[in-house]
């Protein structure tokens, strides 16, 4: 079953390029000239700034009485370490004290590769096969003067992991990092929004392109492999990508049941990538020929819906009141109430940055309130079970002014795409 979580070159190019109706994909479509990487000029996080993370990291460690914090590899490691590596039963982890300088613990054999991957740090600590990767990190914590205290992890690491140092730090008391991790990822700096709105930029053009390839008979497997290469050959990594039609787009994550284009049909496509470990997720609904009034109506509403979510977004509300905003809205347009089909059964938005999904999100009772820097999806779909559903979705941030858009929402389904913020 196809899964959002297993998961246009540029604006001016997207403004020349004429709106036509879905219907013209019917006719014989011109050799696509081989599209050419959008990454040149992108600037990969620096050092410095990775650095400047740590110490926020271990001033955010001393209010919420923190002595380190353990990281397992995953974003979390990446965005202070700029260590990219993989999870085995084999521990590789990134600890970080509250004062002194950050060190690694790693199998013996991978010592010269995680080395190549580090961006700054020279303290690595190793074990062979036979012995215990904890007791290296009780090792860290011991020379850095920490000795007992509360170590903080970071919320993916693994139960073996944390079971493991409970067992070798028995003065320790292990409590979630959250306050530090999400203090420190949920407020993106201009770098990180700029490797955002590049990768948002890759995805887009890539709907510019396979939105001229669609033709009846098309599975979804289809379409999504046109979506994949579209996304690499335009320089995006770790592209993912969904495709659903007809009945099938009522379901927001997917069905197993089989699809193929036909006239008159809903194609919803859900998809991004990532530059430099950083994510873009767009939602795109399509109606494959002319539309229905109401497939016009449903889009024209979800589009809207879009519309009261970002005018919700004010800096200082709480991120709740994005989606309580949104189900009032459908509410008086006769959707709902609540969760409840035919309506907007999942959440408005969620955060967005290293990872597809992360905290906080557009959802009912989230009282964290909205400040610059931090970035969400924008997706309030409707969905009609078995007939159809529609789905927008575009990438907003926060700016000191306000919410600001990485793409534009498209305005009608005769001009379906969008365009670059």
């Amino acid at each position: 079953m196809p899964t959002k979580r297993q998961l246009i070159k540029t604006a001016a190019l997207l403004a020349m390029t004429p709106a036509l109706p879905l219907r013209a994909a019917t006719d014989a479509a011109p050799a696509e000239p081989k599209p050419k990487s959008l990454l040149a000029g992108v600037q990969p996080i620096q050092v410095s700034e990775r650095q400047a993370r740590v110490e926020k990291a271990q001033a955010l460690m001393g209010k919420a009485g923190i002595d380190a914090m353990v990281l397992e590899p995953g974003a979390a490691m990446l965005y202070f370490a700029g260590i990219r590596w993989w999870r085995s039963e084999r521990l590789t982890c990134v600890v970080i004290p509250r004062r002194g300088d950050i060190a690694v613990v790693t199998p013996f054999f991978e010592e010269p590769s995680v080395r190549e991957s580090m961006t700054f740090g020279e303290d690595v600590r190793t074990w062979h096969e036979h012995e215990s990767p904890f007791a290296r990190v009780a090792s860290v914590l011991k020379d850095r003067g920490i000795k007992s205290g509360t170590l903080g992890l970071e919320a993916s690491v693994r139960w073996f992991v944390a079971d493991g140092l409970r067992d070798a730090l028995p003065g320790f008391k292990l409590v979630s990092a959250d306050p530090v991790t999400r203090g420190c990822r949920m407020v993106k700096s201009p770098a990180e929004l700029a490797l955002m709105k590049k990768a948002n930029e890759i995805t887009l053009a890539a709907y510019g392109m396979v939105w001229k390839q669609l033709r009846p008979g098309m599975t979804p497997a289809d379409v999504n492999q046109r979506m994949r290469e579209a996304q690499t050959s335009l320089g995006g990594q770790g592209v993912w990508t969904m495709a659903l039609f007809g009945e099938g787009s009522a379901y927001p994550h997917g069905t197993d049941q089989p699809q193929q284009i036909r006239e008159g049909q809903i194609v919803l496509m859900d998809c991004g990538c990532s530059v430099e470990g950083y994510q873009s997720d767009i939602s795109r609904t399509f109606v494959y020929g002319e539309p229905s009034k109401k497939q016009q109506k449903i889009w024209q509403l979800v589009r809207e819906g879009q519309n009261v979510a970002f005018e919700a977004a004010k800096l200082g509300a709480p991120a709740g009141s994005v989606d309580d905003a949104v189900r009032a809205f459908y509410l008086k347009n006769g959707f709902g109430p609540d969760y409840r089909l035919p309506g907007l059964s999942h959440r408005t938005g969620h955060g967005i940055g290293m990872e597809g999904h992360e905290p906080v999100n557009f959802v009912r009772g989230e009282k964290t309130e909205l400040a610059p820097g931090m970035c969400f999806s924008n997706e309030p779909g409707i969905y009609l079970p078995g007939e159809f559903g529609v789905r927008l979705e575009d990438c907003l941030y926060m700016t000191e002014k306000g919410p600001a858009w990485f793409t534009v929402p498209p305005d009608s389904l005769a001009s379906p795409l969008g365009r670059l913020g």
